[in-house]
């Protein structure tokens, strides 16, 4: 079965490797198109430029990015609102400009968590993502975007309650650790034959290393916890065309 086309949408740079590194550099050594949008920050600056080496790494092409701020860092885009403080309307537009570009058959997103820190940025691009998903395949609306395209489903990436052991070590470095019931999960994907390209995307991000952010608190861990951590990842997904019979009432 063909690996299909896939568009990624996280918030900030160092998103992308690290909940969705391995899934990427999957579909493109199998020769599917990949792409990576992210919200916040602009070509140029320093985690711009670690965006774009980081997608090499991926193999996920050059970065797009809709270019507002990070809620924490204004100087991430200068003289563009916050992601979380710019119109709504306008946001889901650029998406959906880009996701009609790209003709994907697959996004990939935080989840309504915004992922296990639950960051206001992640959260807030799980919104604008569903919202654009949508809005793509509608002919009226945003009919500047481009000719409408509907992917077939929209990833949700994601950590299961069981995963709280391997995360265990992020725990006590004092993340927030937002996790869902093991149920909801519905693609677990072992990604440890990319593990390398993933990890090597990940510290290619070298400002959140230095930093200690999430990048550098991996980088600190031993090799065999850092594979713990990262050679899975899960997903929940939400089918996005229609089928099924038709109906005639509302059904649970």
């Amino acid at each position: 079965m063909p690996v299909p086309s896939l568009l990624a949408v996280f918030a900030h740079p160092d998103d992308e490797s690290l909940f969705s590194g391995g899934v990427l550099a999957r579909h493109a050594a199998a020769g599917a198109r990949t792409a990576v949008v992210t919200a916040t920050w602009t070509p140029g600056t320093r985690r711009g430029t670690e965006l774009a080496q980081a997608l090499r790494v991926l193999g996920a092409g050059e970065p797009l990015m809709l270019g507002y701020a990070d809620a924490k860092v204004p100087h991430s885009a200068p003289g563009s609102p916050r992601l979380c403080e710019a119109p709504l309307d306008e946001s889901v537009g650029r998406l959906v400009a880009h996701i009609r570009r790209f003709r994907p058959e697959i996004v990939v997103t935080h989840d309504a968590y915004g992922g296990l820190t639950g960051h206001p940025d992640h959260v807030h691009t799980h919104r604008v993502t569903a919202l654009a998903v949508q809005a793509a395949g509608l002919e009226r609306l945003y009919p500047e975007a481009g000719a409408p395209w509907q992917p077939s489903a929209l990833y949700l990436a994601t950590h299961p309650h069981s995963a709280l052991d391997a995360l265990s070590e992020l725990a006590g470095a004092g993340k927030a650790m937002n996790t869902v019931p093991d149920e909801r999960i519905t693609a677990t994907v072992d990604v440890s034959a990319w593990l390398e390209q993933k990890w090597a995307a990940v510290l290619a991000h070298r400002s959140e290393v230095e930093r200690g952010a999430a990048p550098g608190l991996l980088a600190g861990f031993p090799a065999a916890v850092r594979e713990r951590i990262l050679a899975t990842e899960w997903y929940i997904r939400h089918d996005l065309v229609p089928g099924g019979p038709h109906q005639t009432e509302l059904t649970a």
